[in-house]
């Protein structure tokens, strides 16, 4: 039984997939979920057809912060070493949130690209040393394995330089200053899942919605990038759970001078303390907003849903057209409330969502009369990263 395992992993989160290899093709067989790993850790296991998922507290008071991700992985190693001792680990598969411009295709790791890796921390510093920090423990769990990097920014590399740069001056832009866009797994596995279901759809212009903790959006023409809400840094766009979205560079140089702020009270400020929770004042969790009754709470729902509609926008112009607009993400596909009021906003493009079927959330999510087809998908990063794997 041939396999491959995926790794997934966040500041205080970590998701693996294990996925076995079926005529050249990656089945899922089950899936690890580690939240809270920082707290009140808790561990979701689920096979591959998502029945039956067992969910457990995990108690790692008597294990270091700076130990509890290998904690985790090696709880995984050893599930799989006692439940499937028929497994036989061919490769890990990593999803690296920053590849700069040098990774533009997945990559075997090596000491050399690890260097280059590490070199690319400053570009996304909350997410890439935990990449690189689980791609090291995997490599001392399991030596001698191969250790695949698959990059969120791959995907949009060779956007058109109009959207690529900034308009600063160009030496700063030669340095690494300019947008590089995200959640491009998300995004390359939705485009494949949409030429799975009409090949047509590789012809077309669409908008894919990513919504969740993490949010942006994507332009996508001829099953490529060509524009994107997130830029330099995976904060601009549409406001988050706690990131702030797009924000008046102004606003950071007061808050500096009146505020007395350094860059690391600016990083606190723009990655944990706005977004849903800045304005609500509540929290940063989208159910629990929907579940209060408070006026911030609802403010913060609907300044996403306007600040997503506007994006939309924005995009269908950089389109120059459009044909479809695709929710996904945790919040995009289990939210039918959201899907509505951003629908509703977007009949001027055409949108006509039919109530019913958004209720349902699968699939397609539009009348017959829409001229804009509406769709609802579940994304699939593991499973993408699985076949970035079978092709290095």
């Amino acid at each position: 039984m041939d396999c491959i395992l995926t790794v997934n992993g966040g500041s205080s989160s970590l998701k693996c997939a294990l996925f076995e290899l079926v005529d050249g093709k990656p089945e899922n067989r089950y899936r690890f979920k580690f939240g809270n790993i920082l707290g009140q850790a808790s561990l979701k296991l689920s096979p591959g057809d998502g029945q039956k998922t067992e969910t457990k507290s995990l108690d790692l008071t008597s294990v270091t912060l700076d130990h509890r991700h290998q904690a985790c992985l090696e709880m995984v190693f050893n599930w799989l070493r006692e439940n499937l001792p028929q497994a036989t680990l061919r490769a890990i598969g990593h999803r690296v949130v920053h590849g700069g411009e040098k990774f533009d295709r997945p990559i075997e790791l090596n000491r050399k690209v690890l260097q280059q890796l590490a070199e690319l921390n400053p570009l996304a510093p909350l997410h890439n040393p935990f990449n690189v920090k689980l791609i090291q423990l995997c490599q001392t769990l399991k030596p001698g394995l191969s250790q695949i990097a698959c990059f969120d920014t791959m995907f949009h590399i060779g956007q058109p330089a109009v959207e690529r740069e900034y308009a600063i001056p160009q030496q700063y832009t030669n340095a690494g200053i300019q947008k590089y866009g995200f959640h491009g797994l998300s995004y390359q596995y939705i485009v494949s899942r949409l030429i799975e279901l009409d090949a047509s759809a590789a012809q077309q212009k669409i908008i894919v919605c990513h919504l969740g903790a993490g949010a942006s959006l994507c332009a996508i023409k001829n099953g490529k990038s060509i524009a994107s809400t997130m830029g330099f840094s995976a904060l601009d766009g549409v406001p988050m759970a706690s990131r702030s979205g797009a924000i008046d560079p102004g606003v950071l140089l007061y808050l500096m001078r009146h505020h007395q702020m350094d860059a690391d009270a600016l990083e606190q400020f723009l990655y944990k303390d706005c977004g849903w929770k800045g304005v609500s004042g509540i929290s940063s969790d989208m159910l629990t907003l929907k579940n209060s009754d408070a006026p911030q709470a609802k403010k913060a729902i609907a300044m996403f849903s306007y600040r997503v509609a506007l994006e939309i926008g924005k995009l269908a112009a950089a389109l120059q057209g459009l044909d479809q607009i695709v929710f996904t993400g945790g919040v995009g596909e289990n939210d039918a409330d959201l899907r509505a009021d951003i629908a509703g906003q977007c009949k001027w493009l055409g949108a006509n969502l039919d109530p019913e079927a958004n209720e349902q959330g699968r699939g397609l999510i539009s009348r017959a009369d829409s001229s804009v087809k509406l769709q609802c998908l579940a994304t699939n990063e593991e499973l993408m990263i699985a076949r970035h794997c079978i092709g290095v």
